[in-house]
């Protein structure tokens, strides 16, 4: 049950097609998020070896500025590879985006560090990251694009394995932060540790390109054919649903990316081990693996903007109180109970999303729109999210900042739902 008229489903994919599509866009993106998240995750011990200050906060500043930079790349990555997607298909956007965060990875994996040659470190992390960040910009709309037009009827079942993959590559980032943090010493962590994630990824980073190169293009992009001028139809016949897209994704990504930030939020304002911080992010990410393909499910008989409200009401309402609590009882048991909390929500959200932007915009221009929709909004609201929130409690001494910005942003996309909701109507 889709909540935007006019586009036709195709028949459902058959059964034995079916997982072999949903893990041909999977592991290509969880591996492109876990790069990111790990880098996230990692930011405090990065920010020592790659920025180092006179100030802890102005060294971790710096490197979650970092963070956000890679964000600028994004909506270029969106266009450019979005086009392309519109253009030459699918399979063939996906395969070039697993490359690119193949490189930037190898390249953060091996980078010396600023004690070893200077400021030269700091600007080879930046380009990484800007690789990783132009990779990512395609990858949302071209993995969703390809899961969307293989679901047939099942669209947001099969599109919510896009956001399920990225519960993935937080349980995957959080079980590597966790072992870490205590298998081995803080020396060693800071020594070599941090890089053997960064390894890892790159390891399954060919398995990924294998399986992607050898998948079948979506019959929906083969029956409609190649687009001429994709972008400008997106800013011209479908300027109204781009600006819709951008709102609805808000609360989604500041969610996601105030969940990556969690570990660095625990370690640094409520004073938990990392290994602790670490643990409790791996509750987020089973409920997210497991929760985001229920909702999608779910959205597809219910209809997608009835889940995502009910998701940002919770959100709106429970956001203060839940940081509160974790204020006032700094545990790990209250760290794990607002970690799922999180995921529960997030799932809801995140589950049905995808599709709903699927939803949003026709075939030829598809892939075009919902990764500019995406990556502008995740570039704005979400990419600098940590360092926002960071420059928050900094300049108001509040450690419930958090909880204000994401209250902002359900507000924002509750709108934006609402105005998706009468556009099904017309």
């Amino acid at each position: 049950m889709t909540d935007i008229p006019g586009f036709s489903l195709e028949k459902t994919a058959p059964s034995h097609r079916a997982w072999r599509i949903i893990v041909a866009a999977s592991i290509g993106n969880a591996l492109e998020w876990f790069d990111l998240v790990i880098y996230g995750f990692f930011a405090v011990t990065i920010s020592k070896l790659f920025f180092p200050a006179g100030s802890e906060t102005v060294s971790l500043l710096l490197t979650l500025g970092t963070f956000g930079v890679s964000f600028f790349m994004r909506p270029l990555g969106a266009v450019v590879l979005g086009v392309y997607a519109d253009k030459a298909g699918r399979k063939a956007a996906l395969t070039l985006s697993i490359l690119l965060m193949m490189i930037g990875t190898l390249l953060i994996a091996v980078m010396p560090t600023y004690a070893t040659i200077g400021i030269l470190a700091p600007v080879g992390i930046v380009f990484a990251r800007m690789i990783q960040g132009f990779s990512a910009g395609g990858e949302f709309g071209s993995a969703t694009a390809f899961l969307a037009e293989h679901g047939g009827q099942r669209r947001g079942f099969f599109a919510s394995w896009q956001a399920a993959s990225q519960g993935l590559t937080t349980l995957l980032a959080a079980l590597a932060g966790t072992w870490l943090t205590t298998a081995l010493t803080p020396e060693q962590v800071l020594s070599w540790g941090w890089r053997l994630p960064f390894l890892f990824g790159l390891f399954i980073g060919p398995v990924a390109y294998y399986i992607r190169r050898n998948i079948d293009e979506t019959p929906e992009f083969v029956s409609t054919g190649t687009a001429k001028t994709p972008l400008a139809d997106t800013f011209t016949d479908q300027r109204q649903r781009l600006i819709l897209a951008i709102g609805a994704v808000v609360l989604g990504t500041v969610a996601t990316y105030l969940i990556l930030y969690m570990p660095t939020y625990a370690v640094k304002q409520l004073g938990l081990p990392a290994s602790a911080a670490f643990t409790a992010t791996i509750a987020t990410g089973v409920i997210q693996m497991i929760g985001a393909p229920f909702f999608g499910h779910l959205s597809d008989r219910i209809g997608r903007t009835r889940i995502m409200m009910v998701a940002g009401v919770f959100f709106l309402v429970c956001a203060y109180p839940v940081f509160r609590l974790l204020h006032d009882h700094p545990t790990f048991g209250a760290l794990v109970g607002v970690q799922i909390f999180f995921g529960v929500a997030n799932a809801a959200y995140f589950g049905a999303l995808p599709a709903l932007l699927s939803d949003l915009f026709p075939t030829k221009n598809r892939t075009t729109g919902m990764s500019v929709g995406y990556n502008v909004s995740v570039t704005v609201f979400g990419g600098f999210a940590p360092f926002i929130i960071t420059s928050l409690i900094g300049l108001t001494g509040n450690q419930l900042a958090p909880s204000f910005y994401l209250i902002a942003a359900a507000i924002v996309s509750l709108f934006a739902l609402m105005h998706i909701r009468k556009l099904a109507m017309q």
